[in-house]
């Protein structure tokens, strides 16, 4: 192995890294990662804006006790919490079965100059 190709992970440095982009499997993989990104995104970004929004202008409804000195604005919060550990074992489920193995199969392709 070269120099040059240590440098580059064992790929060669003349790979034609459009061509590959433009492959099928490419553009799948690329389809497959926005289908679970966007909308949770938006869905989070909204979660967090409500939140945002009743703090500010819900202050009695936030202020309602749940147990003790835990009020409805704290459980909110705490859910901001929840909820990002969520989306982020959602995602690694999501990838695990639908990104990975298109991963690897685009990897292998490339490993082997196809």
């Amino acid at each position: 192995m070269t120099d040059t190709e240590r440098d580059s992970g064992g790929l060669p440095p003349d790979y034609d890294w459009e061509r590959m982009q433009a492959s099928p499997d490419f553009i799948q993989l690329r389809r497959r990662l926005r289908v679970f990104v966007f909308p949770m995104t938006a869905f989070f970004l909204a979660w967090y804006l409500l939140y945002v929004l009743l703090a500010d202008y819900a202050h009695d409804f936030m202020a309602i006790p749940v147990v003790g000195n835990i009020n409805i604005g704290l459980v909110f919060g705490l859910l901001q919490f929840v909820s990002t550990f969520v989306i982020t074992g959602l995602y690694v489920r999501y990838a695990g079965r639908r990104l990975d193995p298109l991963a690897d199969k685009i990897r292998d392709d490339i490993e082997k100059g196809a």
